[in-house]
């Protein structure tokens, strides 16, 4: 089993209030974030785009580790993740997860690159988190 943690803290109100963001290595030490942040134009983080990069990140290893099980090896794995987030039901909901990838692969025909990207999509553990629809747009370049 791994456990890995990542914690905020906020201060104030939803709109005048603002937080940090930490993770356990250290690479987010109380980043800020908060509501102009998120639905503004406010330099920051916020918890829509530490999905995408969660995603992002989750499923190129995914995949990485497949391509291995298929006798390839990938020369880049490059994953982008747009998060959508939409009012639903009274409140705010993620709602999508799109997944754009570009990967150079020696040796991988179309056909296996098409099966071996909708594996990762779907074997992801974010892909598996994710209460949202998760869609893929591929090329192999």
């Amino acid at each position: 089993m791994i456990r890995k943690r990542g914690s905020a803290n906020w201060q104030g109100g939803l709109k005048d209030g603002t937080g940090t963001v930490s993770t356990q290595s250290g690479v987010l030490d109380k980043a800020n974030y908060g509501f102009n942040k998120r639905f503004g134009d406010e330099p920051g983080t916020n918890p829509e785009e530490l999905i995408g990069a969660a995603h992002a990140s989750c499923f190129s290893m995914a995949l990485s580790k497949i391509l291995g099980e298929h006798d390839l090896v990938a020369e880049d794995i490059s994953t982008e993740a747009t998060v959508t987030l939409e009012e639903k039901d009274g409140g705010f909901a993620v709602t999508k997860s799109h997944l754009k990838l570009v990967a150079r692969i020696p040796g991988a025909s179309q056909e296996v690159f098409d099966k071996v990207t909708k594996m990762a999509k779907d074997g992801c553990p974010i892909s598996k988190l994710l209460n949202a629809e998760i869609t893929l747009e591929a090329t192999l370049a």
